[in-house]
């Protein structure tokens, strides 16, 4: 283990230490209230953190899926969804982490950069995507995934070029990672997640696919603790199923990890296509229901 590694894994412990105190401390300080009754939803709550986080180490994602499950069932409020989702799978991402550093091969300097990038990018670019139209990234990022999966598709099946497969980047190559990843940290802020883009980046870029998964996870572990402390300060979270999720997902994360590095590659992109473009189909979708109603809201001016 190089020192730039154990760097990495040592800000991770800070982290991890820090998230779990001032979450302890904080849930005993704010009265919460845990609406509908939590108890009910209990085993549903675990079984979906369990199932969805195994497929989100290997790169598929937990929130969209996770969220669906919630609003199927009305087992969390609406206002309570976002909170619940950074908090309660904060630990179980550090625990992916750490395992995909330790046992994924990538240039350590540009695991370290592009991380870095990510971070950056969400703290910094935070007030700017802000402003931005929710409708129009989302058309974007939706268009650019489907995109993408076509050329993942076309690698698949050896149509095209194949690219190369290098652990590193360097040159204009890791000025075009950067910059990309550092608005993907940006756009995390408006609820469109890391993992998908992440994964399509580093193809994109030439980069063995395994490398997406220790600066994907890497980055999320920085990203999600901290905003997570933001809804457990706001109290705007559900408790219970927080805490289920972080039990559950936990072990989910190191068993999925595990059959990972055993897993063939051509599987794992399988699974990456379908998760970009359920991702895809997703953004899509929302930027749909999110069009303005033109029609109804100038009768209604009219009416007025």
């Amino acid at each position: 283990m190089n020192k730039l590694q154990m760097t990495l894994f040592a800000a991770l412990g800070v982290v991890t230490v820090w998230f779990i105190v001032t979450w302890t401390r904080l849930a005993r300080r704010t009265q919460i209230v845990d609406v509908p009754p939590a108890d009910r939803h209990t085993l549903f709550h675990a079984v979906v953190a369990f199932v969805f986080t195994f497929f989100d180490a290997l790169g598929v994602g937990n929130f969209a899926p996770t969220t669906s499950a919630f609003k199927f069932r009305g087992s969390v409020p609406d206002e309570q969804i976002p909170g619940t989702l950074n908090v309660g799978y904060a630990i179980p991402t550090i625990a992916q982490a750490y395992i995909s550093i330790a046992l994924v091969k990538v240039d350590p300097t540009t695991l370290t950069l592009m991380i870095a990038a990510a971070v950056i990018g969400a703290w910094l670019g935070a007030g700017v995507v802000a402003h931005w139209p929710r409708r129009r990234i989302q058309l974007g990022m939706g268009g650019a995934l489907l995109a993408a999966a076509v050329l993942m598709l076309m690698k698949q099946f050896k149509v095209g070029p194949v690219g190369d497969e290098v652990l590193a980047l360097d040159g204009m190559r890791l000025g075009v990672g950067l910059a990309t990843i550092f608005c993907l940290g940006g756009l995390m802020t408006l609820g469109i997640g890391l993992y998908a883009p992440c994964l399509i980046l580093v193809n994109l870029l030439g980069m063995n696919e395994t490398t997406a998964y220790p600066i994907m996870m890497g980055s999320c572990a920085f990203l999600m603790p901290v905003g997570g402390m933001q809804f457990i300060r706001e109290g705007s979270y559900h408790l219970q199923t927080a805490l289920v999720m972080t039990l559950c997902g936990l072990p989910a994360s190191i068993i999925a990890l595990t059959l990972f590095s055993k897993l063939p590659m051509v599987y794992v992109r399988w699974l990456v296509i379908v998760a970009v473009s359920y991702a895809a189909t997703m953004m899509l979708r929302s930027a749909w229901n999110e069009r303005q109603p033109t029609a109804s809201s100038s009768g209604d001016r009219v009416d007025d």
